[in-house]
């Protein structure tokens, strides 16, 4: 029965005897499969193949060299010369040459080693995707020839994951939200923010989940109807583009009718809400890489659910919908980044180690590289690593460290609902209400006329008060009701006489007197009582 393979952060000991590994009777021995075990637990194998996936094991033991990458991690004293079983003298120097790279991309792994041979992984510069392609790479055993072609594909995997980083590097957050949400709404679908999607999901969901087929107006009313209590906000047109988003994730079955709306139907694989929700996230992240945007799974996990906690989800999606041409097309984009920038760092120069990684067959049924092949994968794939961590340490303005969610720094005026009715908030920092006493008065505080510019972005009503959005923190463009509404005057000192806002029927006649030539402001009011940023006058 196969053996259970350790948490690949446990890859400095023995994954059978849980020995951390040493230059004695712990010494690393990896095998073709890529899995790696002290050489004491490979002499008591019953039957000559790995314990874990039962590969079998086709050159002796004793001919198969200490993985001395790992050895150099662990701090144990490295052989000089290890004498390897291959056919002539230039297979040999490739192998030494293929070694030497390896040992030295292994270094990298250096400041996560820890004790008793499980890895510390906060100091390193590289990212944890980086880390754990590069301890694969690390568990390639050259001298088998399945071995080689693993360690291949996992050179291609460190390119093409190098490639992202350095996009990634080059990005500006903020901005990168406002064209992520800008590429959904021209696709005619929308995001509302994690709390109201995830209801206007569940509620298509509650419709659609026992088979009945409706038409697209009746689903939308139905769902708007049930949102309207706790989100006043939400209208047809803003659900029909979240319908929109799941129709083009071809998550119904459509039935057209002779000069009738067609019916909608959920297909059976998408019944339960997990199975939606990942086709829902799936679409999105499409819509995003169509855009040419490189969103890293912390991102993703953040715009979608307002957490950190679906890192690994988001990374799943992002895994399924890469293609053989998405490395190239990286590489090609990459290169446009960089010219915009004006490289400083002359990233340009792993443009050709980056395109012979991408032109590797990652198909697994690919023939096995010749040696000459692997060095210059090998080579290429320590130059590609080697330019991003000199870019990360000399040239980033940014931390591989675990973003944390922004507080928002919007203007609050009033208590979260969801906090004091439920004890707690879906969309924790993110969201646009106080979450406590001092958020709010501080929130107030020194506001008098650095608020003009958020003033300037709220919606006026006919009751002189301002609509804020209330999905801004996603970048949507929803406006919001209900407990989100401020009175124009408050916060401003220099606003705060009623008379200024009239409030009476009569209110459009006193309008128009104040607007002696009747100019009207863009929002329907007379220019006159617009306010300005840096103005005070009315």
């Amino acid at each position: 029965m196969p053996v259970q393979a350790a948490q690949w952060t446990e890859f400095l000991s023995c994954p059978i005897c849980y020995n951390e590994f040493d230059n004695s009777s712990h010494q690393p021995i990896s095998l073709g499969c890529s899995h790696t075990v002290c050489k004491t637990c490979l002499h008591k194998l019953h039957r000559k193949a790995c314990p874990f996936d039962q590969t079998p094991i086709n050159t002796d033991i004793d001919l198969l060299p200490v993985n001395c990458a790992l050895l150099q991690l662990v701090g144990a004293q490295v052989p000089d010369v290890q004498p390897v079983s291959l056919s002539s003298t230039a297979e040999v120097e490739h192998y030494e040459a293929c070694r030497v790279c390896v040992e030295e991309l292994a270094l990298y792994l250096k400041p996560i080693s820890g004790a008793k041979g499980v890895a510390t992984l906060s100091p390193s510069v590289l990212s944890r995707p980086m880390q754990r392609k590069l301890v694969t790479l690390v568990n390639c055993q050259l001298v088998e020839e399945e071995g080689r072609v693993r360690a291949v594909r996992a050179g291609r995997s460190l390119g093409e994951r190098t490639v992202t980083e350095l996009i990634l590097q080059h990005q500006n957050p903020q901005q990168l939200s406002a064209n992520l949400w800008a590429a959904v709404r021209a696709r005619g679908c929308q995001f509302l923010g994690p709390a109201m999607q995830e209801d206007a999901l569940k509620l298509v969901l509650l419709a659609l989940e026992d088979g009945s087929a409706l038409s697209r107006k009746v689903l939308v009313l139905f769902v708007v109807q049930k949102l309207e209590a706790r989100f006043p906000q939400a209208s047809k047109t803003s659900i029909g583009h979240v319908v929109q988003l799941l129709y083009r994730a071809s998550c119904f079955k459509v039935t057209k009718r002779d000069e009738d709306s067609s019916l909608m139907q959920l297909k059976e694989e998408f019944r339960t809400y997990e199975a939606l929700r990942r086709e829902h996230d799936a679409q999105i992240v499409h819509i995003a890489m169509e855009a040419g945007l490189r969103i890293s799974p912390e991102q993703w996990s953040s715009l979608l659910y307002g957490d950190l906690v679906h890192k690994s989800h988001m990374q799943s999606i992002i895994d399924k919908l890469q293609s053989p041409e998405s490395f190239a097309k990286s590489v090609q984009e990459l290169t446009i980044v960089l010219q915009r920038t004006g490289d400083p760092a002359n990233l340009t120069s792993l443009r050709q180690h980056l395109e012979l990684l991408a032109n590797i067959d990652h198909n697994p049924d690919a023939p096995a590289p010749s040696w000459q092949e692997l060095e210059n994968v090998m080579l290429a794939v320590k130059s590609v690593v080697h330019g991003l961590v000199e870019f990360i340490q000399n040239f980033s303005k940014k931390s591989h460290d675990t973003p944390q969610p922004q507080a928002n720094s919007k203007y609050k005026t009033s208590m979260c609902r969801d906090l004091r009715q439920q004890g707690g908030c879906p969309r924790g920092t993110n969201c646009t209400f106080a979450h406590t006493q001092d958020e709010l008065e501080n929130s107030s505080v020194g506001r008098a006329f650095p608020l003009a510019p958020g003033v300037m972005g709220k919606t006026f009503t006919m009751e002189g008060s301002i609509h804020t959005d209330g999905s801004a923190g996603m970048g949507q463009g929803l406006k919001g009701t209900g407990e989100n509404t401020t009175s124009l005057t408050e916060g401003v000192p220099s606003l705060n006489h009623t008379q200024l806002i009239s409030r009476g029927a009569d209110m459009m006649e006193e309008m128009k007197r104040a607007a002696p030539n009747g100019s009207s402001g863009s929002n329907g009011l007379p220019s006159t009582i617009r306010t300005t940023p840096g103005s005070t006058e009315q």
